[in-house]
């Protein structure tokens, strides 16, 4: 997992490809001097090692302590430069950046009107990609300079300018309206979670009715239509309306491949949207449409088209296997998913610089689940502890919480009485400081609570009272959630009828034709 106490130098090299580290040699040996070679000489040190060490790099006796900091500095600047000047040249925001400091190197030597063709150019390049914010601070150039040199009728250009600048201030004000909403959203759901009742519903649904009652849909561009629909969708997730999500997850994807080139311009933004969108479909269990999208999704990532680079790598990652599993999981599929395990061990292993302890311990949650499905209670228990365990995982206590009520039903299948009474008391004791304790929560521990309690010829009865329970709290809004997370429904079945869980399972999915 991600450690961010590392050296950031040290991280930043060990992040570089063979090519990159071939083009910073490349690079650097035009900017050897007698007096700069230290540089280099600490960057070899670096490459070499294993883990940043301070005394291994002082040892070599060509680094003294007091320049060591000086020496970072500048030699983490000139990776940076060399990476820069290696950037692949169909990224149009780089050209794009590149042409304004071409016009800006023009202006200072007083070639106003090489300046201007610039820009004009690049202006157009910027409106047709959609980068309003590249094309409104050229329009602010413009104007600059059209101040200070007279090029055509300036009381014609004069009046275009203005018009472009204000039409691009207003877009540019709109898509910042839309993403501050959009962010303050998913600030309250890491602050607070789900709504619980129809007090915080209203909360929220005024809240973002606030937000947008004066804006107009159909003037948007694709730039806020985006942001519209990210609102929206976190709206959707708080309020827990599953097909409000998947109505504007569906328009946020549908609007990447009605636009196929901004695909490739913004490509993180098109992996998160197909990730939302398949969550969606996963929460309504429509399997056919979640099988299409994800090969859709793995069709257009393996497209050459697609840019590649690190972080993109493991998002695509992060995206395609834990719907891989959810799939798996949503079909009943648990056996025919195991091979995935050591997929994922390996793939979070390479890519451990760039997921966080959240991401990692959501893999850990349905690697757990799918143990359990295949009836491995001790393997299913080994991950869930790996969560329990887990000091950090502050911002999501739903799965802290569901972690260990799955742990609770392991401890049960595999009989150990004197595990789950301990379990019992230390999860209703974390479930009530988080004050998280919903109908759903209460209900398990209960019931398992007293499941010792019962006698053998009237255990197959309380599983019946305790089904027809949980059918009941599946049709409430604020309870609903718990049920993905935890299919405590097929469970029960399971035991009612002596039948595996992933039999359940695949029988409902089989009857959901959707």
């Amino acid at each position: 997992m991600a450690n961010h106490q590392k050296d950031f130098l040290f991280v930043l090299i060990k992040s570089l490809s063979k090519s990159e580290k071939r083009q910073f040699k490349i690079f650097a040996s035009r900017l050897e001097t007698s007096s700069n070679t230290k540089f280099i000489e600490l960057f070899n040190i670096l490459d070499k090692s294993e883990v940043y060490d301070e005394k291994l790099i002082l040892k070599s006796g060509v680094i003294q302590k007091v320049q060591l900091s000086n020496l970072k500095s500048y030699l983490y600047k000139q990776i940076l430069v060399s990476i820069r000047l290696n950037i692949p040249s169909q990224n149009i925001r780089y050209q794009l950046r590149e042409q304004m400091d071409f016009a800006v190197i023009l202006y200072n030597k007083g070639l106003y009107k090489q300046s201007l063709k610039i820009l004009d150019k690049t202006k157009q390049q910027a409106l047709e990609n959609d980068e309003k914010y590249m094309a409104y601070e050229i329009v602010e150039f413009e104007k600059l300079i059209e101040s200070q040199y007279i090029t055509r009728s300036i009381q014609g250009r004069a009046d275009e300018l203005v018009v472009q600048a204000k039409e691009l201030n207003y877009r540019n004000t709109i898509s910042s309206k839309l993403s501050n909403l959009s962010l303050q959203l998913y600030g309250i759901m890491l602050k607070t979670g789900y709504v619980k009742s129809d007090a915080e519903y209203k909360y929220i649904d005024d809240y973002f009715n606030r937000h947008i009652a004066k804006l107009d849909e159909s003037k948007f561009g694709f730039r806020e239509k985006y942001w519209f629909y990210n609102a929206n969708l976190w709206r959707s997730f708080l309020v827990q309306d599953f097909l409000a999500s998947y109505k504007f997850a569906y328009k946020w994807v549908q609007l990447f491949y009605d636009n196929p080139n901004m695909i490739y311009l913004n490509p993180v933004f098109f992996l998160k949207g197909n990730h939302y969108f398949l969550e969606s479909l996963y929460m309504l269990k429509y399997k056919s449409n979640f099988k299409k999208y994800l090969n859709l999704l793995e069709e257009t990532i393996a497209d050459p088209k697609f840019p590649v680079n690190d972080n993109l790598a493991s998002l695509s990652f992060l995206y395609v296997y834990n719907n891989k599993l959810n799939l798996h999981i949503l079909e009943g599929t648990f056996a025919e998913s195991e091979y995935l395990i050591p997929e994922i061990l390996s793939k979070i292993k390479i890519h451990s610089e760039h997921l966080d302890e959240h991401h990692e311990m959501v893999f850990f949650y349905k690697i757990a689940s799918i143990y359990f499905g295949v009836e491995k209670y001790n393997e299913c228990i080994n991950y869930l502890d790996k969560i329990i365990n887990n000091k950090n995982l502050t911002m999501r206590e739903d799965l802290m919480c569901f972690a260990r009520l799955l742990s609770l039903i392991a401890h049960y299948e595999l009989g150990k009485d004197y595990y789950l009474e301990n379990h019992l008391k230390s999860t209703y004791k974390f479930l009530l400081k988080m004050n998280d304790l919903h109908e759903v929560q209460k209900e398990i521990i209960k019931f398992l609570r007293n499941l010792n309690n019962f006698y053998p010829a009237d255990i197959k009865k309380e599983f019946k009272k305790m089904h027809a329970r949980f059918v009941e709290l599946e049709k409430n809004t604020y309870e609903k959630r718990a049920f993905l997370y935890l299919d405590i429904i097929s469970w029960l079945e399971s035991k009612i009828e002596n039948r595996k869980i992933a039999d359940i399972i695949k029988e409902k999915a089989k009857l959901n034709n959707r």
